[in-house]
């Protein structure tokens, strides 16, 4: 067996090169709760399309060491973009590359999800081309609940995956859906015990990696023409989303969820 190649990109996240063709992208802390610095949050925009280029890669598998998949954007990155104009049009480039680059990535992805996945991190595990929950994932888009619209990936994805009904609830009240609620109404590909989760994951990857390069990336690219003719809602939702972190309701979302208390919006006080 050759020795493992990895690209460590930040401290919350490396890609590791196995030899089936399979690159696993890894995100960190070991232990802890993956979330996204500026750093991670603009390496996590422009990852696919450098994978997508690399020599040998046939799959993409992006899960977590953590206790969780991903947390999203630390609060340090909301503080940033709550003060700064600057910061909240570099993060709406980097959300519309994200959603993009994955779309345009000609190489299959996989998402093994594990734990709670929110914001910026729900976004890549739903928008893998086979997305794997384990029974305990909890997702979450809880954009509403922070006091901004549900953009990054909400609404180019949630309707089309598992119907506008679901959709509107989900994102509206920004409840959590465990990984065999998400089977069910089919906003993910599948659900397995977590103990079962990295090696059902590791086989889809091998098994993709293993396929047709081009008939897997003509599917891909075909299929994602129902994406990109969502493509509008997508850069109105994205805009509107980043627009409200200047506003009252952002600061307020952002205090109560500091104070670990129910948002006050619409009140001055």
């Amino acid at each position: 067996m050759s020795e493992l190649r990895v690209w460590t990109l930040s401290p919350e996240i490396r890609v590791e090169f196995g030899d089936q063709g399979v690159a696993e992208v890894v995100l960190g802390p070991e232990g802890g709760m993956p979330a996204m610095d500026a750093a991670g949050h603009a390496h996590l925009a422009f990852l696919w399309s450098r994978l997508a280029n690399e020599p040998g890669v046939g799959a993409i598998l992006v899960r977590s060491e953590g206790k969780g998949f991903c947390a999203g954007g630390r609060i340090e990155l909301v503080e940033d973009m709550l003060a700064s104009e600057t910061s909240r049009l570099r993060v709406m480039r980097e959300a519309r590359d994200l959603v993009q680059g994955m779309l345009d990535c000609d190489v299959p992805i996989v998402s093994a999800i594990n734990g709670a996945a929110v914001g910026a991190g729900a976004a890549v595990a739903l928008l893998a081309d086979v997305s794997i929950a384990g029974h305990r994932a909890k997702i979450i888009d809880g954009h509403t609940r922070l006091g901004v619209a549900a953009g990054d990936h909400a609404a180019v994805i949630w309707p089309l995956l598992c119907g506008m009904a679901k959709a509107k609830y989900y994102l509206l009240t920004c409840e959590p859906l465990t990984g065999q609620e998400a089977e069910r109404i089919g906003l993910v590909s599948l659900c397995v015990p977590d103990d079962e989760l990295l090696a059902k994951a590791r086989s889809v990857a091998a098994t993709l990696a293993a396929g047709s390069p081009t008939a897997l990336a003509f599917t891909k690219r075909s299929l994602n023409h129902w994406l990109r003719a969502a493509w509008p809602a997508f850069e109105h939702s994205l805009a509107l989303e980043i627009l409200g972190f200047a506003g009252r309701d952002a600061r307020e979302g952002l205090a109560a969820l500091q104070e670990k208390r129910a948002p006050r919006f619409g009140s001055d006080t």
